[in-house]
């Protein structure tokens, strides 16, 4: 059993550093939210990746999906 978990860490380190490296050529804070959203990453996540609260996380996406709202279903899945 101990082996699975040091297995599910090692990945777990190694997705969030892949997500780093990525995230890299995106210049501001909601577009790094954004990207890693629809990456299949949820607020917990996101805010540990980029360093800020999950609050902060939700109401980017909040405010993204609002924007995004009359867009052709380019929209944002629910941050729950």
């Amino acid at each position: 059993m101990a082996d699975n978990e040091t297995l599910g860490v090692k990945l777990d380190i190694l997705i969030r550093l892949q997500a780093m490296a990525l995230i890299e050529k995106y210049e501001t804070q909601r577009e790094r939210i954004v990207f890693l959203s629809r990456a299949g990453f949820g607020p917990k996540a996101i805010a540990d990746i980029i360093g800020t609260s999950p609050n902060t996380v939700n109401v980017a996406l909040s405010k993204m999906r609002q924007k995004e709202g009359g867009k052709d279903g380019n929209q944002l899945k629910s941050a729950s």
